[in-house]
């Protein structure tokens, strides 16, 4: 690969970031601007799949409100995602939890060590 290219991916990704796998229950502070003001704003919920790698890694966290399921992608190194919090670590059996969609049910999953 291209040093330059490598150089520039280098710069990009953070290193603040903690390990999380698929089941995992995270916080995620994104920062959000109206106007002038910039907030934080936290979405809560399971990493359902992590897909990519090095600057282009990004990771989906599913969340019920109600009795409807909230889908969100954010990409790992995005300047946006202000921090990554693991509130439970779960231990699933699949790499990518798409059976989540069809569940009427909230889904519970086994702790983790």
């Amino acid at each position: 690969m291209n040093p330059l290219i490598e150089k520039i991916n280098k710069e990009q990704i953070k290193t603040n970031v903690p390990e999380f796998r698929v089941g995992d229950t995270v916080r995620v502070g994104v920062r959000i601007s109206e106007g002038k003001k910039e907030r934080i704003q936290f979405f809560e919920g399971i990493v359902f799949n992590i897909s990519g790698g090095s600057v282009s890694k990004t990771f989906t966290v599913r969340k019920k409100i109600g009795n409807v399921g909230v889908e969100r992608i954010f990409p790992v190194n995005s300047p946006d995602v202000d921090s990554i919090t693991v509130v439970k670590k779960g231990k699933v059996r699949r790499s990518k939890l798409t059976f989540l969609r069809n569940m009427k049910k909230e889904y519970k999953t086994k702790e983790r060590n």
